[in-house]
Formats: structure tokens, sequence, C-alpha cells
């Protein structure tokens, strides 16, 4: 069954427009670069100061792996480089099935 690792973030307009660059050009890229992960797809709340990125996994199975492997050392360098400015909330999410 796919997993849906959706992480919501308040950004701290401060470091935003770096902070989104950094984003599309470094740090989902390292998350797929696992491999655990097929697809991800980077939101803007609308008039918020808020993003949401859903990284798509396989299984429930690649989601844990991606955590016991690489979650703490990719959350690290986010906090290294932008320290408190960028609060964090993670869910996963089971996909039932998808309506196109």
């Amino acid at each position: 069954m796919e997993v849906i690792y959706n992480v919501t973030l308040a950004v701290s307009q401060e470091i935003e427009k770096e902070w989104v660059e950094w984003m599309r050009t470094t740090h989902i890229r390292e998350i797929l670069k696992t491999k655990l992960f097929t697809k991800a797809t980077f939101t803007k709340l609308v008039n918020e100061d808020t993003y949401a990125v859903q990284y798509l996994a396989k299984s429930h199975d690649d989601y844990q792996e991606y955590i016991n492997k690489y979650a703490a050392f990719l959350r690290d360098k986010t906090f290294q480089k932008f320290g408190d400015k960028v609060l964090a909330f993670r869910t996963v999410l089971e996909v039932i099935e998808v309506f196109n």
C-alpha cells in the first residue's frame, strides 16, 4: 500500500526566499535520491508562510527505511542551515484510492 509522508513547514519570512530555493534545488532532491520515495510534491498554503511537501512511498516499509536510515541526518542538515526559523509538522497517510 502506498504511503504519503507529509511534511508541513512554517517558514520565517526573513529566510523564506532562500529556503524555497534550497528546498527546490537541494533538500527535496536529496530525499528523492534515497530511492525510497517515487515522487514529491512541493506546495504553499495560499496567503500563508506555510508550505507542505508530500513524498510518495511505494510501501510503509520504504517510508520506515527512510526514517531509520536518513531522516535524522537530513533533518539535522535543515536545522544547521536555518535553525528554528523553520518549524515542521510531519504526518503519514495511507493511500486508499487515487481518482483521476
